[in-house]
């Protein structure tokens, strides 16, 4: 399905789109059988282009895709996997990731996403807590995962993809029928189960149902400037087991037809990515601020031939500067987003239709009702800062937290789901992120959000990368620091730190810029490609 046929909306006027937008979402739904309908519909499209850092190349179509995911559906039912069991998948991005995927919902399973990033006591605790009793993985990862079978008692069956034994991937599905019948799933049933990589406690299990993908899918176009077009190819640096890269990035593309381009590779190399850009004349993206960063170092990046029409960036701010930059290398108005696994894709930019305004994070997409609330679901007046917050009754809104219905209300605010942000809305209905609300720091009185300080620190010829906090001062409060990444061959000296104090005092205000500097090798990410502040935090104390 398309909502939104460039023909009839190219010249719309944006509010008008958004509030005649109606939801029309099925009883019964099931992402297997949506993001594998071409598989039916044009078997010999291309759906997955694969390359890997050991040179292996390779293509897969629609009809393989299909095919591989009804026999691994037949084979997980055939293992006793049940309707609503845990299914985990820890592969990188290649195209037995994307079957395993829709397998599981053909079978009415959960899938578990798992990063190949993970160590023993991230994938132990995800185990234990969401009791998977499957899990797929590959041969580099099938010892770790072996050697938490005594602490994990509900795993019963390691399914490698590297392995042609019994019950090894290729086995199983050589024994396995073409045809299946999907499980006749509702919309509301659980599809899905990404833990969140918070930054304080355990991390939390966010249940989401098949809808959610339905949900998904009005911003997805949007963002995509119109997805698809005719030649759209897809890509994203985000891990396929993270609501970036399999809810913004896989699924939909699958959904539309549209094939993507996978690379899996051990570091993300910014001059290979350069190659496979240009090689495979990739259209469309979602690339998160820190790898369009990490592109803006790549040296003469200008002698690549890019392919882009359209990019969409979210995960952090993405900031004047860096969009600029994209805007002059890859000739397209990077369309920034704002969401989260709970509550994804609810509001960005649609360059296509209305102005992209540089550092703002856009408007609501159709469908989903977004707006600055106080603690008690109050919407905010324009220009006054309130949390960014989404309306309940939303389809892309997940189930709750897995066994843990006391953090689900936590973040209720009233009619709304509280998302975490500072923001307020500009007088043209514009969003702005002022910085979550853990993360503003508040010093002389003064409230600064990190994205304004890290944006101007990036103007910086000698500043590749950034992260600010604040940190505890008698006289203020707090005050600004920033620990800064320097780019190549630039010596760490202190009137170096005083340059940059200076630059960045002379852009923004005496009370924004940071009064201490530390230079780092690197900064702590998540898994998702967050700056990690809470690792900052203890770093400085």
């Amino acid at each position: 399905m398309r909502f939104f046929d460039p023909e009839l909306y190219k010249n719309t006027d944006y509010g008008k789109l958004w509030s005649e937008f109606k939801w029309d979402i099925p009883a019964n739904y099931n992402m297997g059988v949506a993001a594998s309908r071409f598989g039916r519909e044009d078997p010999e499209r291309i759906a997955l282009y694969y390359e890997n850092d050991l040179g292996t190349i390779a293509s897969y179509t629609f009809g393989q895709v299909l095919k591989d995911s009804n026999r691994l559906a037949n084979a997980l039912v055939g293992l006793g996997v049940k309707p609503g069991d845990r299914v985990g998948i820890v592969l990188p991005q290649r195209v037995e990731a994307g079957v395993a995927h829709i397998a599981v919902y053909l079978a009415g399973a959960v899938s578990l996403p798992l990063s190949v990033m993970f160590g023993e006591e991230a994938l132990e605790y995800r185990l234990q807590d969401s009791g998977a009793s499957v899990i797929i993985t590959d041969g580099p990862h099938r010892e770790l995962i072996e050697s938490l079978r005594s602490s994990c008692p509900d795993l019963k069956t390691i399914i490698d993809c590297d392995d042609n034994k019994k019950e090894g991937y290729a086995s199983l599905l050589a024994s396995s029928k073409d045809a299946c019948h999907a499980f006749n799933t509702k919309s509301e049933d659980p599809a899905f189960l990404i833990y969140t990589s918070g930054t304080t406690g355990p991390p939390k299990g966010a249940l989401g149902a098949h809808r959610c993908l339905l949900g998904n899918l009005t911003g997805f176009e949007l963002s995509q400037n119109f997805f698809p077009m005719q030649q759209d190819v897809f890509w994203t640096p985000a891990d396929w087991a993270w609501t970036g890269g399999l809810l913004d990035g896989l699924l939909p593309s699958w959904c539309y037809g549209v094939p993507l381009l996978a690379y899996e590779a051990k570091g993300f190399d910014p001059e290979r990515i350069c190659q496979l850009l240009e090689k495979y004349k990739v259209t469309n993206g979602f690339i998160p601020p820190t790898a369009l960063k990490m592109l803006r170092q790549v040296e003469n990046i200008e002698r690549f031939d890019f392919n882009f029409r359209a990019i969409m960036s979210a995960g952090e701010m993405l900031g004047a500067e860096i969009y600029q930059w994209a805007q002059t290398q890859f000739e397209v108005d990077v369309n920034e987003m704002c969401g989260q696994t709970e509550f994804n894709y609810i509001v960005g930019n649609c360059s296509a239709l209305f102005d992209v305004k540089p550092g703002s994070m856009g408007k609501a997409y159709p469908g989903h009702r977004v707006d600055p609330v106080d603690a008690d679901g109050n919407v905010m007046p324009v220009g006054e800062t309130g949390e960014l917050a989404a309306h309940r009754d939303d389809p892309v809104m997940f189930l709750g937290y897995w066994n843990n219905k006391a953090a689900t209300e936590s973040k209720y605010r009233g009619d709304y789901w509280g998302l975490g942000d500072l923001c307020y809305r500009d007088e043209d209905g514009y969003l702005w992120f002022l910085g979550r609300d853990d993360d503003v720091i508040s010093t002389a009185g003064y409230r600064v959000g990190p994205g304004e300080v890290e944006d101007s620190l990036l103007k910086h010829s000698a500043v590749a990368q950034c992260a600010v906090i604040g940190v505890e001062d008698k006289l203020r409060g707090q005050v600004i620091k920033a620990f800064v990444v320097l780019a190549a061959n630039v010596e760490a000296t202190e009137s170096l730190a005083t340059d940059i104090q200076q630059f960045v005092k002379s852009r923004l205000a005496a009370h924004e810029y940071p009064r201490l500097i530390e230079f780092i090798a690197e900064l702590p990410m998540t898994t998702t490609g967050k700056v990690r502040r809470v690792a900052l935090r203890q770093r400085d104390n």
